[in-house]
């Protein structure tokens, strides 16, 4: 009752606006995630957009998708970026949300290092993993997100449907985006079914690391992160997120034309602002980098993606019914 009390009030404060005239300002609790595939979100705080629109984004980070819809089954968030995968999932447990753009789509590649990459060089995929568990004696350990995220339920396609393997051939390991990049770095893991900026940032720090399949192999247009809200903020701050959808198509067009601009905002999202600008620019224009904001984009892979998980039982609850709210993407495109 005292939040939504408190947030009432906030939304119904005031600011001086960039002409200076008074507005209405909305605050939103957001989640993120620090990576590539939220940067429009990047864009518009770093920019300004938000604020000088009456938006008041208050950023909690997030390591993992599944870590967000803990979060939000709580009844924290009223607002987030992160995967289809989790957005299905938090449908499925009954939480009221929408999902109202998409941000990217096939961002996921596996990156391999050490012995693992000369397998790669020397066979196709599938052989290139038998073989090394064949002469090393173990199983090739692959980092990805958590199960049921989108980066675990990509790598898992490729593996069972594009490969043709049981899971059971290689050893999947589900962790947060910080420790699939430690453990890669550290060589503790041989590959990773992960997104960007880690697949840039590893290229560039490990000696003899290689992306050896691109996303197309592993799921064809495959969905990637989306913003997603809670129905009934939506029902109350509908102008405000027809307005936060705008400025996320804004800055969608903004990356692909402006990606050496955008970079300077993005680094002060992704690891404490502590990567060189050089590295995230790199990973702004790197193939698994492919923004989007469209969520008729990405509805029938979203359907494909959901059945996937059905059966073969990485998530049996996701849900698509329901799921998107596309009058607000056509709404913020008039």
């Amino acid at each position: 009752m005292f939040r939504a009390l408190t947030r009432a009030v906030v939304a119904a404060s005031i600011f001086i606006g960039a002409q200076g005239q008074l507005r209405a300002e909305t605050t939103l609790e957001m989640a993120y995630m620090p990576i590539v595939p939220c940067s429009q979100l990047f864009v518009m705080e770093g920019m300004g957009w938000a604020k000088e629109a009456g938006l008041n984004l208050q950023l909690t980070k997030f390591s993992s998708g599944p870590a967000i819809v803990q979060a939000i089954a709580s009844g924290k968030m009223d607002l987030m970026c992160f995967g289809i995968g989790p957005a299905m999932v938090t449908r499925g447990k009954g939480v009221k949300l929408k999902v109202v753009a998409a941000g990217i789509t096939e961002q996921i590649a596996v990156i391999a290092q050490g012995d693992l990459v000369e397998y790669f060089d020397k066979y196709d995929s599938k052989e290139a993993l038998r073989k090394f568990a064949e002469d090393k004696g173990r199983k090739v350990k692959i980092a990805s997100f958590p199960k049921g995220s989108v980066p675990d339920t990509v790598t898992r396609h490729w593996l069972i449907k594009s490969l043709g393997m049981d899971l059971d051939e290689v050893q999947l390991i589900g962790m947060g985006a910080s420790k699939v990049q430690q453990a890669l770095l550290s060589r503790s893991v041989d590959a990773a079914g992960i997104l960007e900026p880690i697949l840039t940032i590893v290229e560039e720090k490990l000696e003899g690391s290689k992306v050896v399949v691109r996303a197309s192999e592993m799921m064809n247009g495959q969905p990637g992160s989306t913003i997603a809200v809670r129905e009934h903020v939506l029902a109350e701050h509908r102008a405000a997120i027809v307005k936060f959808v705008e400025l996320h198509i804004r800055a969608t067009e903004f990356l692909k034309e402006h990606p050496e601009k955008a970079a300077q905002h993005v680094k002060d999202f992704i690891a404490k602002g502590l990567l060189k600008e050089a590295t995230v620019l790199n990973a702004l224009k790197s193939p698994s980098s492919n923004f989007a904001a469209d969520p008729n984009s990405i509805l029938k892979q979203t359907e494909y993606m959901a059945d996937f998980q059905k059966n073969y039982k990485i998530n049996t609850k996701v849900s698509t019914d329901g799921l998107f709210d596309f009058s607000i993407y056509n709404d913020a495109i008039k």
